[in-house]
């Protein structure tokens, strides 16, 4: 049965979870979307099902874990013909709208091999109607609208750099070379304001992504200095980074691969001093709170036009942020920080569980399954996500998952990585898988490396206990998990369809 409505489903770039709830929570001022927290479910064990960019966005989209839908890096393609959050909206006689990017790169068999949509890996998912173009890499409307307003810059990413207000050489947290009202943050929300307002009294679907806290960590006044770093609390990790290598080999070329210098335009090197430090993780949180700001715009635009209260709104980011936690910048890791990120989700008209917060696993997988759920749409067997609506109206169902999975691929078939370097893994090795229970954090390598086991109840992500005797029957139970869930999640895309003498039939996946 179609459900009428709006859907609004917003991602921010590479926001932590811990920003609202956790260790940096209480540093960080996030008045808007602590407020929708109170009218809306939290999701507080919610996490990114693959990293970076480009797969977690497919995942996230397509509903399916990386080792089906297989775009696992930026510019890896994704089939064509998979199905995802916009091609059944469609259906459902939604104009899927998108006001961002999904990094998405198409797949070639698709495409003549002189078509642009070859030479980017930032364009958008097939099905989508794309309403504002306003991608890390590209962005020309919001060029042209700096330009239009007097700023000059000779590069693209110059536009990037922070500038010294004195005119001397710029300090890290100097301001970006836009005033606020100019940033893409604002931009982006003013397009989505202006864009949408025709569209009132119609039931729509919109898809809002914002780029920011994602690096170049730049940030305009006042959000540049709107934190003190002295003032936060420091990366969480081993202070020496030979205790970090000493955890496995993994990490070295994990913490070689992005360093501070890597997250910031104009400067040649940033030393990775616990100055340096603080003050990029200052200039985070500023950018984070100015997404903050401008999703209070959009919530009261929502409420302003009388929509609030038949719109569906979903706020999640797509993956996290080490954030220099354990000597490592980016998302390119194991570790929680890498992974865990906010889910808040409001359903119109459900009071009754306003401000309350789900504890049980769920995956970023589950929201596409969730919004179709919500429209009336059919969930289709390709997609390995489940609806969260259950969850939504306080209801744990039986079979519900017990822990979440992640992957991660860290290679390159064009030019070996640094892990394929130092670990001399191959193009099919180069990966790694994740499940997180009630209590451990299991990480399997394809290639022939050891385990990694963290005990919540222990030490957490500062030991590996793997090669302790006492956890091997922790170790050998969590392994098989690992090999079952990937044996019942292979592709369900035809698998429960069947060729009868009456014509082709199909089961339900869930």
């Amino acid at each position: 049965m179609q459900q009428d409505g709006n859907v609004l489903f917003i991602i921010i770039d590479q926001l932590r979870a811990d920003c609202l709830n956790g260790a940096l929570a209480e540093y960080i001022d996030l008045p808007n979307l602590r407020a929708f927290m109170n009218e809306a479910v939290t999701f507080e064990r919610h996490f990114s099902v693959t990293n970076p960019c480009g797969p977690s966005r497919a995942s996230i989209l397509t509903g399916q874990y990386a080792m089906n839908h297989r775009s696992v890096r930026n510019g890896t393609p994704l089939r064509h013909d998979i199905p995802n959050i916009a091609t059944e909206m469609r259906k459902a006689d939604y104009l899927p709208m998108l006001f961002g990017y999904t990094d998405t790169s198409a797949d070639p068999r698709a495409h003549h091999h002189n078509d642009p949509i070859l030479k980017s890996y930032e364009h958008p998912m097939a099905g989508f109607h794309e309403m504002l173009e306003m991608r890390l890499e590209e962005s020309y409307p919001w060029r042209a609208h700096l330009m239009q307003k007097g700023y000059a810059f000779e590069d693209y990413w110059d536009v990037h750099s922070p500038v010294s207000p004195t005119g001397g050489a710029p300090r890290l947290n100097d301001p970006a070379l836009y005033r606020a009202e100019d940033s893409d943050t604002a931009f982006l929300t003013d397009s989505f304001v202006t864009g949408m307002a025709p569209f009132v009294g119609q039931n729509w679907f919109a898809h809002l992504t914002y780029i920011r806290p994602h690096p170049p960590l730049v940030a305009p006044a006042p959000y540049n200095v709107m934190y003190d770093g002295s003032t936060l609390p420091l990366p969480a990790g081993f202070p020496d980074r030979e205790d970090e290598l000493a955890l496995h080999p993994f990490f070295g070329p994990t913490m070689d691969k992005q360093t501070p210098t890597d997250v910031v335009e104009g400067f040649d090197n940033v030393e990775p001093t616990t100055e340096n430090i603080q003050t990029l993780r200052a200039v985070y949180l500023g950018l984070a709170t100015e997404v903050d700001h401008h999703i209070g715009r959009v919530v009261q635009f929502l409420k302003d036009s009388g929509q609030y209260d038949n719109t569906l709104v979903v706020i999640t980011a797509d993956h996290g942020e080490m954030l220099g936690d354990r000597h490592s910048w980016g998302k390119m890791s194991v570790y929680d920080a890498a992974y865990h990120i906010p889910l808040i989700i409001r359903v119109p008209g459900d009071q009754a569980q306003a401000g309350s917060v789900v504890t049980v696993p769920t995956e970023s997988i589950d929201v596409t399954p969730t919004i179709l759920n919500w429209v009336g749409q059919p969930i289709p067997n390709a997609m390995d996500g489940r609806s969260l609506m259950p969850l939504l109206k306080g209801q744990v169902p039986k079979d519900w998952r017990t822990y979440s999975f992640s992957e991660l691929d860290f290679s390159d078939p064009q030019t070996p990585t640094l892990w394929q370097q130092e670990l001399r893994t191959g193009h099919s090795n180069s990966c790694l898988g994740i499940l997180r229970d009630e209590r451990f954090t299991l990480v399997e390598f394809a290639a022939d490396m050891p385990s990694l086991l963290f005990d919540n109840q222990g030490k957490g992500e500062m030991e590996n206990v793997a090669e302790i005797p006492e956890y091997a029957t922790d170790l050998a139970r969590l392994s098989r998990q690992m090999l079952r869930h990937r044996m019942r999640n292979m592709d369900h895309t035809l698998s429960l369809h069947s060729i009868t003498k009456d014509g082709p039939k199909s089961t339900p996946r869930y």
